[in-house]
């Protein structure tokens, strides 16, 4: 599998515009797997810190009884 990689600007649009220098690279017929990555929003970012910490938690003391347990 070969990999064509480049950015683009989103629109709101239902298409996603592909460079022509891009295009031209690609095969004329055959199959594709698209991957579309975007940058995360900053309160992504809030929600997995709090997330981690909430991880990183001690566990209530009703929870102890199940350390023993493997």
């Amino acid at each position: 599998m070969n990999a064509v990689e480049f950015t683009t600007e989103l629109s709101g649009g239902a298409t996603l515009p592909i460079p022509a220098d891009i295009a031209a690279q690609l095969p004329k017929t055959g199959k594709a797997r698209i991957i579309v990555l975007t940058e995360a929003l900053s309160d992504d970012a809030d929600w997995r810190a709090g997330a981690y910490a909430q991880f990183l938690r001690d566990d209530a003391e009703e929870d102890a009884v199940y350390d023993s347990r493997r």
